[in-house]
């Protein structure tokens, strides 16, 4: 394949949980610039619709589905939808998370279950019901996204939140067997763990008083992530040029976890 094309994605259809904010968003617009037609899947029926309208009238192809990936019904139904009107999806990215502030001793079981349903079993939801297509086609490319969490937690209180540092470790467990278990039909899976981005799920802590210049004095770099800056490694992991790359888990986080 010619250098030029490791990185293009004109003609493929990409699906992505968690679209309507955030690093979602982003990689959304991303993967459109790419060439790529787009599946919205949000809650945020809002934020899928104007990200819709952005792309369509920027000329891409685009498509919000209101889904929650927690439910199955909805996750098989959004899918087929996905591609009866923007064809065979190639791309999973499988971005959609949330968090409690809980720990062993405050946790509930709603709010447990709740945090490992969005950001765990949502990806074997997704795979479920792509898996036939890539094994059938001889590719797919499925990246999900985890945390630096996964591997480096905060032992301030003010931060606790026990479910989602579980859930999160849990989605590289999960990125290495199915990478092992479909990298023999074409398939690549692969993790990103993003260190701090100031999206919806952390704008909570940037209204701490000091959250953002304490973090930005422990991280090398001496700043916490900009819009954008993690597209570069989810087109990577979404392209040809990650082909030969399985089941790992690239950190984003500015150097943050090198201390």
């Amino acid at each position: 394949m010619a250098q030029n094309q490791l990185f293009d994605l004109t003609g493929q259809v990409a699906l992505v949980t968690g679209a309507g904010s955030g690093l979602g968003r982003d990689a959304a617009r991303a993967y459109a610039a790419s060439g790529a037609a787009v599946a919205l899947l949000d809650v945020n029926t809002d934020g899928i619709n104007a990200l819709e309208r952005e792309l369509t009238d920027a000329g891409h192809r685009a498509l919000a589905i209101t889904t929650d990936v927690a439910s199955e019904e909805q996750v098989r139904d959004a899918i087929d939808t996905a591609k009866e009107t923007l064809g065979d999806i190639d791309i999973v990215l499988n971005d959609a998370g949330i968090f409690a502030r809980d720990s062993a001793e405050t946790f509930t079981d709603e709010e447990w279950d709740r945090v490992f349903a969005v950001n765990l079993k949502s990806i074997l939801l997704t795979t479920r019901y792509v898996i036939d297509g890539f094994k059938a086609r001889g590719y797919g490319k499925i990246v999900n996204i985890s945390s630096v969490n996964a591997r480096y937690v905060e032992a301030d209180d003010t931060y606790v939140r026990d479910s989602y540092y579980s859930s999160k470790a849990a989605v590289l467990g999960l990125t290495r067997a199915l990478a092992a278990r479909y990298a023999k039909y074409g398939v690549t899976v692969n993790a990103i763990g993003p260190g701090l981005f100031k999206t919806g799920i952390t704008a909570n802590n940037f209204e701490a008083e000091g959250f953002a210049e304490a973090y930005n004095k422990v991280n090398p770099s001496g700043r916490y992530g900009r819009d954008g800056e993690l597209n570069g490694t989810v087109l990577f992991l979404s392209s040809h040029a990650s082909d030969y790359v399985q089941g790992q888990f690239i950190i984003v986080d500015g150097g943050y976890s090198l201390v």
